[in-house]
């Protein structure tokens, strides 16, 4: 009985997705049938994404050392950390749930959380296939522009973010980090 409490928490929103859809597919079948082609369509993808993810996950975590990270990346990388950041999420290939996992495995290998929010930003903003994209259709310019305001932004963010919380709560993230992956 316990494990069944553990699945149902695990699987809540799953569970009430579920339930939404069929209670869609009920009042308007059209409607649920697109509703779950819909929810057939993300899980493909996101089964598609995820397995390489872990899979480079788990070889940044086996052949990737602390003392490496903490060096490259840690409290005191400076410059260094902030390319390094920019450079992993700009590079990066997929959607943005993607790199969560990536960014928990950064805070577990003692990346300073400044440089995890840079490069969840650059993940999410900067990458190079969109830049590509953007210059061919709204002109370098406009591609520059955006590029600079982003990353001014994305440093922002993440130094007034890191300033912003307390010790505790710093802790608590890395802690979160480390149960997690």
């Amino acid at each position: 009985m316990e494990k069944l409490k553990i699945l149902i928490k695990r699987y809540r929103l799953f569970i009430v997705m579920l339930i939404i859809n069929s209670v869609i597919l009920m009042i308007n079948p059209s409607l649920g049938a697109k509703s779950f082609s819909i929810t057939w369509q993300n899980t493909l993808e996101m089964l598609a994404v995820i397995p390489p993810i872990f899979i480079l996950l788990g070889l940044l975590d086996v052949w990737v050392k602390r003392e490496v990270m903490i060096k490259y990346m840690g409290d005191d990388s400076g410059l260094i950390g902030i390319l390094i950041a920019f450079f992993l999420g700009s590079a990066a290939a997929g959607p943005l749930y993607a790199a969560f996992p990536v960014a928990g495995v950064l805070l577990k290998k003692g990346s300073r959380l400044s440089n995890v929010f840079i490069f969840l930003g650059a993940w999410s903003t900067t990458k190079i296939p969109l830049l590509l994209f953007e210059a061919s259709a709204m002109g370098t310019r406009f591609m520059l522009i955006r590029l600079i305001l982003d990353l001014f932004g994305i440093l922002i963010i993440a130094y007034a973010t890191e300033k912003l919380l307390s010790q505790s709560q710093k802790e608590e993230i890395y802690l979160a980090a480390q149960e997690q992956i």
